[in-house]
């Protein structure tokens, strides 16, 4: 029994003992620091990160776009005409890079398939229809003239002279190419030699009452 128990007593002794739990090590001062600033809100600092990195992506861009104009990669699609250069028309429905199968017309209905007139509003009524229509006739050889007036005459030729059709155009009365009338309205004073393409009846009776003349036709 003696010896039972003084193994029982060893058995005892050389059972080790449990290690205590490991202390956590103090935390240091630029640690704390760290995580007060994690836990912080975001301050004006934070703020005015976000215009900035904004900018940023502005500038990269613009640079993108200078190493394209200065020997960028260059591409079809980056091809223009020149301003005011006169350009051939689109040839669509010709393979899949000019518009394909259905050639920009979409699929089905009647844009698809008709060509719709432009004077066509939808079905309701036109307007070539709903204006009026014009009444009377207009004789297609009709002749007209440029009118002149003896007034404008009176103050042309205030000392009198001759009046002629490339006279008138020079002082700019009339424009060159058309036929030239003189009108009655207005009075004459001055003697005036008139030669244009036509009087009416009152012009000429006032030129040869000032002592003037007209040119037979």
């Amino acid at each position: 029994m003696a010896a039972d128990k003084k193994i029982a007593d060893d058995a005892v002794v050389e059972t080790p003992a449990k290690k205590a739990p490991a202390r956590k090590a103090p935390a240091t001062k630029a640690v704390v620091a760290e995580a007060a600033e994690k836990a912080a809100p975001p301050g004006k600092d934070a703020v005015a990160l976000k215009p900035a990195n904004a900018s940023a992506k502005a500038a990269a861009a613009k640079v993108a776009a200078g190493e394209m104009s200065s020997g960028g990669t260059l591409k079809m699609h980056h091809l223009r005409p020149a301003p005011g250069a006169k350009t051939a028309k689109t040839r669509v429905g010709r393979g899949e890079a000019s518009k394909g199968k259905t050639a920009g017309r979409g699929t089905k209905g009647q844009a698809a398939r008709y060509q719709i007139p432009d004077r066509f509003e939808g079905g309701q009524m036109p307007l070539h229809m709903r204006l009026p229509k014009l009444r009377g006739f207009r004789n297609p050889f009709r002749v007209e003239y440029q009118v002149v007036n003896l007034d404008a005459l009176s103050d042309l030729y205030p000392n009198g002279g001759t009046v002629t059709v490339d006279d008138l155009v020079a002082k700019g009365a009339v424009r060159k190419g058309k036929l030239v009338k003189v009108l009655g309205a207005g009075e004459l004073t001055v003697k005036l030699s008139v030669d244009v393409d036509a009087y009416s009846t009152s012009a000429k009776d006032k030129i040869l009452a000032a002592g003037g003349s007209v040119a037979q036709d």
